[in-house]
């Protein structure tokens, strides 16, 4: 059986998930195809919020002056006691003396910080987003989401590991305590809460949910992109439905209707649901692949800081 490279990450990440839940059985092959083809039972509000973005969204424009860059950026981390690496978007027109918000974007779990960059083509996304005055101008840190002394991706043997799941968990702690703070210290980052945003796609988006909705301190704007097994159970995730409600500005959820990872972000949208919580749920019709992850960028960069 030959495997997309969708289909790949998948596989890989059905497999880790695997061990976070489990952490019993040694991880086969056959197990994780068995996850990939499980059922996708879809209920009436699984459907879309949003038409796709429109054609030409994820090129990069023509004229230089209306493209931002990415730079590399370098961090000192106490939790892998190593200087990490973080890709930085700086928007078009961009200037020291003005001062922006910060997205933090996160990757899957085969992924690097030049994942949106590259895969999804996020800095072209946000280009014509912030140029067409659709999307406020803002920083975007796209950041090694695991913590880790090698932070390398690990070879196809060393995948489905506990230890390269745990390293996703340990991030936490390296973007609130590091990351953050040294971003906020090297660019004109505005500061608090309300001009942070965090959000992820696949293992990255069970990140940003975990994190975000237990820092309501530090985050307003959560978003989780086909978010995977590693996601928190639901009323883990929103112990106070009342501090979600006060605190968040945006809370939003996506998933492809060909994805098996869909049960997911379902049962996050039907607790948030029962429990009051505003927020966006977004069912395309894609798979667990970049078409996806693009659109949503589109549709949830639009609404952000604003």
């Amino acid at each position: 059986m030959k495997l997309s490279r969708p289909a790949i990450g998948f596989f890989l990440l059905t497999a880790a998930a695997a061990i976070i839940e489990a952490q019993v059985e040694e991880v086969t092959p056959a197990r994780a195809r068995a996850n990939f083809a499980r059922p996708i039972v879809l209920a009436a509000d699984d459907v879309r919020a949003f038409p796709d973005a429109p054609a030409g969204f994820d090129q990069a424009p023509a004229e230089e002056t209306r493209r931002g860059r990415v730079e590399s950026f370098g961090y000192d981390s106490s939790v892998t006691g190593t200087r990490r690496q973080a890709s930085v978007y700086l928007p078009p027109g961009y200037s020291p003396a003005e001062r922006y918000p910060v997205l933090y974007l996160l990757h899957g779990i085969g992924g690097t910080p030049h994942e949106w960059t590259g895969y999804v083509r996020a800095a072209a996304i946000l280009d014509n987003l912030i140029a067409a005055g659709q999307a406020a101008p803002m920083i975007v840190v796209m950041p090694n989401g695991r913590a880790r002394p090698d932070d390398r991706p690990p070879p196809p043997d060393k995948v489905f590991t506990a230890e390269h799941a745990a390293a996703f968990a340990q991030f936490e702690r390296d973007l609130l305590d590091c990351l953050i703070p040294a971003i906020e210290a090297a660019y004109p980052a505005r500061t608090g809460r309300e001009h942070r945003a965090l959000a992820g796609l696949s293992m990255g988006g069970g990140q940003a949910l975990n994190f975000g909705l237990g820092h309501l301190d530090t985050f307003a704007w959560l978003g989780g992109f086909s978010s995977a097994p590693n996601t928190k159970p639901p009323a883990e995730l929103v112990p106070d439905s009342g501090a979600a409600r006060e605190r968040l500005r945006l809370l939003y959820l996506s998933c492809g209707n060909r994805d098996g990872l869909i049960n997911v972000s379902q049962d996050v949208h039907r607790h948030l649901a029962e429990h009051g919580v505003p927020h966006v749920w977004n069912v395309d019709d894609a798979g667990h692949d970049r078409a996806s992850w693009a659109n949503n960028l589109h549709h949830f960069a639009r609404r952000l800081f604003r």
